[in-house]
């Protein structure tokens, strides 16, 4: 980076009709981490308070596309959210992930990591989870960019 400000964090949105996990990087964005799970009607509110207290600069909405890359069903409750979300917080831009496969992941890696079955049906942690794999994915594909 050429300009000096320092840089904010990389918020990345599982955004579910229920619940929405979502993740943070740390302050250098490399690091992924989980940070909450929210009631979705809660969810930018959420945002706006965390946006009021950490520097953000760039919002990563998990993409929800079925196998054959055709938009799922959830994709109309995303562009609702996302609408919402740019009208409540202009300054912060939003991009979308395929979020393909990070349920799946997250439960492996709950299960890789040893959690309990009680644990892992906690579909909040999940959710949660799933917005970390999502954020590092991204991060991830950012790295071998030019």
């Amino acid at each position: 980076m050429l300009y000096s400000r320092s840089m904010g964090r990389i918020i990345a949105i599982d955004y579910g009709r229920k619940r929405t996990g979502i993740a943070a990087t740390d302050i250098l964005q490399m690091i992924a981490n989980g940070v909450a799970t929210v009631p979705s009607g809660e969810v930018v509110r959420y945002l706006s308070d965390y946006v009021s207290q950490e520097p953000v600069d760039l919002f990563v909405v998990g993409l929800p596309k079925q196998m054959n890359n055709e938009p799922s069903e959830n994709m109309k409750y995303v562009e609702a959210f996302v609408t919402h979300l740019k009208r409540t917080i202009p300054s912060i831009p939003v991009t979308y992930y395929d979020e393909r496969f990070t349920s799946v992941l997250a439960h492996k890696a709950m299960l890789e990591g040893g959690l309990k079955k009680k644990k892992r049906q906690d579909k909040g942690l999940v959710d949660e989870i799933s917005a970390v794999i999502i954020l590092q994915a991204y991060l991830e594909s950012k790295k071998y960019q030019l």
